[in-house]
C-alpha cells in the first residue's frame, strides 16, 4: 500500500548505523543485527521501511546509515532513491543523526513534519503503529510539540529507560479527537532497578521509551537552538549543504568528527518543556540481545526455542539459531539448560543466558586479535 497524496509533508528518518554487536556472530559490522533477517524473510531495516510506506511516500525515506553498511542498504532498499540513504562519516550518537536528518528535511521542506525511528526494533501489531504514528504526524504539524511514542510496559524491564506521563492532553483545535491518547511527559528517567522498575510498573504512570520521535522542521530546530546550539548552528550549515550530495558529504567528512557525541535523550529530551506522549500498546521490542529472541520463536514444551536442526536429550530454556543457509548440519545437546547457541559458517557462540550482554564484549576482544579480526 502507498502513501496518500495528502501525505507528501512528511518525512521518516531511520537510524540504521547501529553495530548490533550483541547478535554476534550473525550480526557483523558490514550486515549488523538492523540489516539481517533474524525473523522472517525480510531484515528489521526493511520491515521498517515497510510499516512506514503507507503513511509516508518513498521519496521522503531517509536512512542514516554509515560507509561501511550503506551499500547493503541500498542493495536492501532498491525502491529508495540512492540520494535518500546518507552515510555519516563516524558514529556521533544519535543526536547528531537526528541534527543531520533534520538538514535533510529541512533542505527539501522547511515546513515538512518527521519520524525519527530506530531501524533495528520488532513491531508485531504495525496497523496500531500506524495508526499512533499518523495521529502524531497530524498533532505535530499543529504545533511546536516534540511527540515520542510511549509503550505502556508489560513487565517491570531493567533494559529500558521510562517516561512518566503527566495529564491527558485535549485534542487541539479543528480535531474531533484522535484514535491516540496524548499525555504531557513529566520527566525522562535511565534505565531503573528492579525495585524502582516494579513501582513505575505498577504505578501506572510510566511508559517505555522506545526511542521513536515525531516532530516539525521547526520544532525541532527551535528546540536545538535553545537547548545545543552547537548542534544548531551545524543544522543550518548542513541545511545549506544538502541541496547537493556531493557538497553534504564533504561538509561532513570535515565537521563530523568534532561534533559532540550525545545521545538525543540527554541533549533535547530530557530538557524540553513541550513533550508530549503518545500512549502506544502495540506489541514493541528493541530486541537487545539473543536471549530477547526467545520471545518470539515459539518454545518446545521443554522451553527450547530453536531456528535450527535441533536435537537434545535432558535440555532446557535454551536458545539455538543456526544462520548457516547450505551444508546445515544437526546442531545436538545434551543436559544444557538456560544456554545461546550460534552456528553460523565461521564462528560458533556458547554462552548462558545470563551473559547475554556481554557478547558485544568478546566482539570488542576478537576485534583486537589479529587472527580473529575478520569475523567482526
Amino acid at each position: 500500500m502507498k502513501a496518500k497524496a495528502d501525505t507528501k509533508d512528511r518525512y521518516a528518518i531511520i537510524m540504521a548505523g547501529g553495530r548490533g554487536e550483541r547478535f554476534w556472530p550473525v550480526s557483523r559490522a558490514k550486515t549488523p543485527k538492523q540489516l539481517i533477517k533474524l525473523l522472517g524473510d525480510r531484515s528489521f531495516l526493511q520491515q521498517a521501511v515497510d510499516r512506514v510506506l503507507p503513511i509516508v511516500p518513498s521519496q521522503n525515506i531517509l536512512v542514516i546509515t554509515n560507509e561501511v553498511q550503506a551499500p547493503e542498504v541500498r542493495k536492501q532498499l532498491p525502491k529508495l532513491p540512492r540520494q535518500n540513504v546518507i552515510a555519516e562519516p563516524c558514529g556521533r550518537d544519535t543526536c547528531a543523526a537526528v541534527t543531520l536528518g533534520a538538514a535533510l528535511v529541512g533542505a527539501r521542506s522547511t515546513t515538512g513534519v518527521m519520524a525519527v525511528l530506530p531501524a533495528d526494533h520488532v513491531v508485531a501489531d504495525t496497523k496500531k503503529f500506524q495508526q499512533i504514528l499518523s495521529d502524531s504526524f497530524d498533532l505535530a504539524s499543529r504545533g511546536q510539540v516534540i511527540v515520542t511514542l510511549g509503550i505502556k510496559p508489560t513487565e517491570p524491564n531493567t533494559g529500558y529507560g521510562y517516561i512518566q506521563i503527566g495529564n491527558e492532553l485535549p485534542p487541539p483545535q479543528g480535531v474531533k479527537r484522535y484514535k491516540t491518547t496524548f499525555f504531557k511527559a513529566e520527566r525522562f528517567v535511565e534505565k531503573p532497578n528492579l525495585e524502582r522498575a516494579v513501582e513505575y510498573v505498577n504505578s501506572g504512570q510510566y511508559r517505555w521509551n522506545a526511542g521513536m520521535f515525531i516532530w516539525s522542521f521547526v520544532t525541532i530546530t527551535q528546540g536545538l537552538e535553545k537547548h545545543q546550539p552547537e548542534m544548531a548552528a551545524a543544522c543550518q550549515r548542513w541545511f545549506k549543504a544538502a541541496a547537493k550530495p556531493a557538497r553534504l558529504a564533504r561538509v561532513l567528512a570535515r565537521e563530523y568528527p568534532d561534533i559532540k557525541k550525545i545521545s538525543i535523550d540527554f541533549a533535547l529530551m530530557e530538557h524540553a518543556q513541550n513533550v508530549v506522549v503518545a500512549d502506544s500498546d502495540f506489541d514493541w521490542d528493541d530486541l537487545g540481545s539473543w536471549t530477547a529472541l526467545s520471545r518470539h520463536i515459539k518454545a518446545d514444551p521443554e522451553g527450547n526455542c530453536a531456528v535450527a536442526d535441533f536435537i537434545h536429550v535432558d535440555a532446557a530454556r535454551n536458545v539455538v539459531y543456526d544462520a548457516r543457509v547450505k551444508n546445515r548440519t544437526p546442531i545436538a545437546i545434551v543436559g544444557l539448560r538456560d544456554s545461546i547457541i550460534v552456528q553460523t559458517d565461521d564462528a560458533t557462540l556458547v554462552a548462558h543466558k545470563s551473559q547475554s550482554q556481554k557478547v558485544k564484549e568478546l566482539v570488542s576482544k576478537l576485534a583486537g586479535m589479529k587472527e580473529y579480526k575478520k569475523l567482526v
